[in-house]
């Protein structure tokens, strides 16, 4: 079970091997040999005892900002396998294998791209979307002959721009959205994308760490100081069959309305300053050079760590536009609804066998470890039916 609580002011303390949140307007049970993931939006509050709990259950406790943005989690224990670790850090620095499992990273991602993009086209008579699945296909193709991960990754920035351009084909309505802004996001389906990809990483983060794995070396996503690469190599699959499919339903069933989205606004001048502050601090902590010349700028370390949560190429909104923010009740119901999906459950190929997204995601963990062992040639992404 994943647990999420987005009340602000909310405690979460213990009792014996339970878990108490309490709010102003209610209080709820969590058990702990049920719980696998938790993850706390903003001001909510977490006692040494319940801390104790999670550290000593290895429950995945992961702190996130009100808007979603992440700020740290905890961590009971790394892997023990320094073995398997090494073979990791050695296959990082193999070229032959860097590019061969890129590729196919590459390929699942712009496969299950084109794949939601021909479900448009078929389902809302969008000929430009069948068109651009064509072309998100070709590019699968020509990575087959890509020769290098960097080849690699400019055929994955040019398959994102291809289906952001006509991602908003999919909706009923017109929601403002013309192309992927990360942070902050400016219109309604920015921000859904945005928090449903934090979340689908967290995840990512997850099964890397119940599969025995390090989370910095990996194929596709070059290493940076500080950044976990490896959930950002598994989470290319996932993106298009659960956030970008999950974003689509919600808006087209009407579980999202316009008056869900809000802009945040700093409580007071004091309040701003601070912030701007403490950004400013942030900013100097982790640069311990202080930036003589335009190379030694430290790359941006405030997601997962290391800009980690949309890898995918994006623009700064433009000087007018304001960030949206879901608000809470709306919120809750894209959280409910990922969980939802998270849980369904379909025929895994590979596998053999009916299993939930949530399982899968784990499965692709522990089948990148068999790649790692040798147990297995090649990896194989799953693939959006």
């Amino acid at each position: 079970m994943i647990a999420y609580i987005c009340e602000q002011g909310a405690k979460v303390s213990r009792e014996g091997r339970r878990l108490i949140v309490t709010t102003p307007k209610m209080k709820h049970t969590l058990f702990a040999e049920r719980l696998e993931q938790l993850l706390l939006f903003g001001n909510v509050q977490l006692t040494p005892p319940a801390v104790f709990l999670l550290l000593r259950e290895g429950i995945d406790t992961v702190f996130l900002r009100r808007d979603g943005r992440y700020m740290g989690r905890l961590l009971s224990q790394e892997s023990r396998n320094v073995f398997l670790r090494k073979k990791q850090f050695a296959l990082a620095e193999d070229r032959d294998f860097c590019t061969r499992t890129a590729r196919r990273i590459v390929q699942g991602k712009l496969l299950n791209q084109a794949t939601l993009l021909a479900r448009v086209k078929r389902s809302r008579n969008q000929p430009a979307a069948g068109t651009a699945a064509r072309e998100l296909r070709q590019l699968a193709a020509r990575a087959e002959e890509a020769p290098s991960v960097e080849s690699l990754r400019g055929l994955e920035g040019s398959g994102a721009a291809l289906y952001f351009r006509h991602f908003s084909l999919a909706f009923n309505k017109d929601w403002g959205f013309t192309r992927r802004v990360r942070r902050p996001p400016t219109d309604p389906v920015n921000a859904v994308l945005s928090l449903l990809y934090t979340l689908l990483i967290n995840r990512c983060c997850a099964a890397v760490q119940l599969a025995g794995l390090d989370p910095y070396p990996a194929c596709l996503h070059e290493a940076a100081y500080g950044r976990q690469s490896l959930p950002l190599d598994l989470v290319e699959e996932f993106r298009a069959m659960l956030a970008d499919a999950l974003t689509i339903s919600l808006f087209n069933m009407n579980m999202l309305h316009g008056d869900d989205f809000e802009t945040p606004v700093p409580e007071s001048a004091s309040e701003s300053a601070e912030e701007e502050r403490e950004d400013a601090m942030t900013a100097v902590l982790r640069d311990p050079i202080g930036r003589m010349s335009p190379g030694n700028v430290v790359p941006d370390a405030s997601d997962l760590p290391g800009r980690q949560f949309d890898a995918s190429p994006t623009e700064s909104p433009p000087p007018e536009k304001r960030p949206l923010l879901l608000r809470g009740p709306a919120c809750k119901k894209v959280l409910t609804a990922f969980s939802q999906k998270l849980e369904s459950e379909f025929f895994h190929p590979l596998a053999e066998r009916h299993m939930s997204y949530a399982d899968a995601i784990v499965f692709q963990a522990r089948l990148y470890r068999r790649l790692i062992e040798g147990e297995v040639t090649g990896y194989s992404p799953l693939m959006l039916r």
